[in-house]
């Protein structure tokens, strides 16, 4: 029996975000349906998730029998054979997951995690703030814009900071939007020789405007604020304007969960220079490791948390603005969800036009928009998140932050000597 579990009982470790406590809330349901099996739940924050699920993956313990993972992870632990292939059956219907997520979750044709919500990433606005102090917003808005509304929104002693953006160091928090920073103001990781190019012009200009929005315009604390933090600010009403996942909307447009719902403007990423890798594409998937000796009751499991009947059910029980989206082309179909959600059409073309191929506008040697398909990247993400993260504390000089990126990417790729 795999440790950490008993005979019938699945240990699920899962994210402690909103749509994911959905899912735990509606378990039950499963449990009714599939009598001898209970679910067990470890719910965590993101960083600790990974954390967690990365250390029980590699050294193959057994703890969990069902992962949650994502785009990043899942090719490569496939690769690794760390994964068993999702066989949910026909009635699954595969061919309705949207292609760029299917295709991010599969290796060789096969899918090793089934997806439970996919994102993109957008600016959202406060429309009534946005209003009052006559700010427009251009179909496609640029950093620039952005920087000038927070400068015009920004009313701390009113409670409302001009711009929220994650600020908590990691390769999945901060660095997710830095990333997509420089990806718009034409920058890149790496070249296609494979050297760093975090010392380059893109990253200072990208990283410098990032730092200088939240110490002028941002909420206290900055560098500790992630998106479950944000997320609690904008429906709050406390943020005039957040650049995050596209998933953010479907609980900010939530009248019980939100105080804006109804107030709220959704736009495209900003960029600067250009539009590519200016938004990312992430998918949390549900994924089964291979050590798992229940491994048909989480096959089980996973075919029912992310088909097109959970998907219903979560729009009969918590409404239709609060399905998990990102993930099926029915869902953007289905009347009631077009009814009740009106970022509905803006979310699918941030998720479609999101190219993983082609991330950057110099040409790059790797997958990925917000991230590098590398396994070196978490260790590559994680030290650049900690130098960003101590500028906005005000610790260090972003000229200081980079140089000591840099220095780090260095050293870690000639470190690992692997092939490309």
């Amino acid at each position: 029996m795999a440790a950490g579990s008993t005979a019938g009982e699945l240990v699920i470790a899962t994210v402690d975000n909103p749509h994911m406590i959905v899912m735990q809330a509606l378990a039950p349901h499963f449990e009714r349906a599939n009598p001898g099996i209970t679910l067990k739940w470890v719910t965590l924050a993101e960083s600790e998730l990974r954390r967690r699920v990365g250390e029980a993956i590699t050294r193959g313990s057994g703890e969990f029998d069902v992962l949650t993972i994502g785009l990043y992870e899942t090719p490569l632990w496939a690769r690794k054979g760390w994964l068993l292939p999702i066989q949910p059956g026909p009635q699954y219907d595969s061919d309705d997951l949207l292609p760029a997520v299917r295709q991010g979750l599969s290796l060789g044709g096969t899918l090793y995690a089934a997806p439970f919500y996919a994102e993109s990433s957008v600016l959202l606005y406060r429309r009534d703030l946005a209003d009052k102090a006559g700010v427009r917003y251009s179909d496609n808005p640029t950093w620039a814009q952005v920087r000038d509304a927070a400068a015009r929104l920004h009313r701390p002693q009113a409670g409302v900071y001009g711009i929220c953006l994650r600020g908590k160091p990691g390769w999945g928090e901060n660095m997710a939007l830095v990333s997509t920073l420089v990806n718009g103001h034409g920058g890149q990781w790496f070249d296609m020789d494979w050297r760093p190019q975090l010392d380059s012009r893109p990253w200072l200009d990208a990283v410098t405007l990032y730092v200088n929005l939240l110490r002028q315009y941002g909420p206290p604390n900055a560098a500790a604020m992630g998106f479950n933090e944000n997320l609690a600010l904008f429906t709050q009403g406390r943020c005039a304007q957040w650049v995050d996942a596209t998933i953010a909307a479907s609980v900010a447009n939530d009248r019980r969960r939100s105080q804006v719902a109804g107030a709220v403007g959704l736009a495209p990423a900003p960029f600067a220079v250009t539009r590519k890798g200016s938004h990312w594409l992430w998918a949390w998937a549900l994924a089964i490791p291979q050590g798992s000796r229940q491994a048909d009751d989480a096959q089980r499991f996973v075919a029912w948390a992310t088909s097109r009947d959970y998907v219903r059910l979560v729009g009969r029980e918590q409404g239709w603005v609060a399905v998990p989206t990102g993930t099926r082309k029915s869902t953007y179909t289905h009347p009631d969800f077009l009814k009740a959600a009106p970022f509905a059409q803006a979310e699918k073309q941030a998720i479609d036009s999101a190219d993983p191929v082609d991330p950057t506008l110099p040409p790059s040697p790797y997958l990925g928009i917000q991230f590098v398909a590398i396994p070196e990247f978490t260790t590559l993400g994680d030290a650049t998140g900690a130098q960003i993260a101590a500028a906005v504390a005000g610790r260090i000089s972003v000229a200081q932050a980079l140089k000591a990126a840099q220095a780090t990417v260095q050293q870690t790729m000639r470190a690992s000597r692997a092939p490309r």
